[in-house]
C-alpha cells in the first residue's frame, strides 16, 4: 500500500512538471515596471514581443506594464510573471517576501565599466536653489515607494549629508507617481526638488549617459538647461534581471543566452529596454543585492 502510494505521488509531481514545462511553451509574461508613460514602456519592449518567441521556444510574448513598482513585485511572488527588470529595492522587496520566487541572472555594465548607478536629486534651475543647504525647509519630491534610486537610498544617505532626519530638515515629502512624472512634477514647480536615477556617467547636460533623465531627454519632454543637480548619492549596484525560479531549466538558459547576445544583435532592442547607452550585461547572483537587501530591512521591514 504504502509502495502504491509512493508511486503514486512520483506520478502526481512528475504530472505537474510536465504542466509546468507544458505552459513555460505557451506565453512567456513580461513584467514592465511603472514610472513612464505606458504607450512608451510598451512600445520599448515590442521587440522582446517579436524576436523571444523563436529564441526560447514559446507561443507568444505578452506584456503587462504595472501602474506602479508594487505591480509587478506582486506579479513576480504570485508566479503571474516570468521575467522582469527590477531595481535593486524591488527585488530586495521580492527577496524578504520571498527568497525562492525569482533568480536575479543579470544586470547591466555602465559606459566606463561599472555596474551601478546613483540617485540624484534635481531641481528647477530658476528656483535659486543650489545645494542641500538651500532645501532646507523646502518640498521634496520621492519618485517611488520600492525605487532604490527614487526613495530607499535618498531616505539613508540623506539624513547623514544633512545631519538630522528627512522629516525635521525638509518642510514636506511627497511621491510623485514614478520617475518621469516626478520630474515633470519638478518641473512644474509642485515640488521644490525630486530625487531620480542617473548612470552619473558622461555630461549632466545630456541627461547622462542612461537613465530616467536621459530617457526624458530622448523623448523630448525634458530640457536638462531648466534643472540643475543638488545631490548625488553613493554608488547603488545595477538592478537586476531576473526570472521566475519555477521556470524550465532549458528555458531559463535559452532567455539568458538571448539577453546576452542582444546588445550585438540588437543594439536597438537593448537600448530601447534599457533606457540609453550600456556596454552589455554581465551575470549577477543575489550575494550582489546583499547590501539593499539588508538596507531595505532595516529601513522598510519588507
Amino acid at each position: 500500500m504504502f509502495k502504491k502510494t509512493l508511486l503514486g505521488a512520483v506520478a502526481v509531481a512528475a504530472m505537474l512538471a510536465g504542466t509546468a514545462q507544458a505552459e513555460d511553451l505557451k506565453v512567456f509574461r513580461i513584467g514592465i515596471l511603472g514610472g513612464e508613460n505606458e504607450a512608451d514602456r510598451l512600445r520599448n519592449f515590442q521587440c522582446m514581443v517579436e524576436q523571444l518567441p523563436a529564441a526560447i521556444g514559446v507561443e507568444k510574448v505578452s506584456l503587462f506594464p504595472a501602474a506602479d513598482y508594487d505591480g509587478v513585485v506582486q506579479g513576480l511572488l504570485g508566479g503571474t510573471l516570468d521575467y522582469a527588470e527590477l531595481g535593486a529595492s524591488g527585488y530586495a522587496k521580492v527577496y524578504l517576501a520571498d527568497p525562492k520566487a525569482v533568480e536575479p541572472i543579470l544586470t547591466t555594465i555602465q559606459t566606463d565599466g561599472s555596474t551601478g548607478y546613483y540617485a540624484v536629486m534635481v531641481a528647477r534651475k530658476d528656483s535659486g536653489i543650489k545645494t542641500l543647504e538651500d532645501m532646507k525647509g523646502k518640498k521634496l519630491g520621492f519618485a517611488d515607494p520600492d525605487s532604490t534610486s527614487g526613495f530607499l537610498v535618498p531616505s539613508v544617505s540623506l539624513p547623514n549629508d544633512v545631519g538630522t532626519s528627512i522629516d525635521e530638515y525638509f518642510g514636506e515629502t511627497g511621491f510623485g507617481g514614478g520617475h518621469e512624472n516626478l520630474v515633470l512634477e519638478v518641473v512644474k514647480g509642485n515640488f521644490d526638488a525630486g530625487t531620480t536615477w542617473s548612470s552619473g556617467v558622461g555630461k549632466f547636460e545630456d541627461g547622462y549617459t542612461s537613465g530616467n533623465l536621459r530617457k526624458m531627454v530622448d523623448k523630448g519632454i525634458l530640457d536638462m538647461g531648466d534643472l540643475v543637480q543638488v545631490w548625488q548619492s553613493p554608488q547603488i549596484p545595477n538592478g537586476p534581471i531576473v526570472v521566475r525560479s519555477s521556470m524550465d531549466t532549458d528555458m531559463k538558459t535559452k532567455f539568458k543566452e538571448f539577453m546576452m547576445a542582444l546588445p550585438e544583435k540588437d543594439p536597438e532592442c537593448f537600448s530601447a529596454i534599457q533606457g540609453g547607452d550600456y556596454k552589455g550585461f554581465t551575470e549577477v547572483d543575489e550575494e550582489f543585492y546583499k547590501t539593499i537587501i539588508a538596507a531595505r530591512k532595516a529601513k522598510i521591514g519588507s
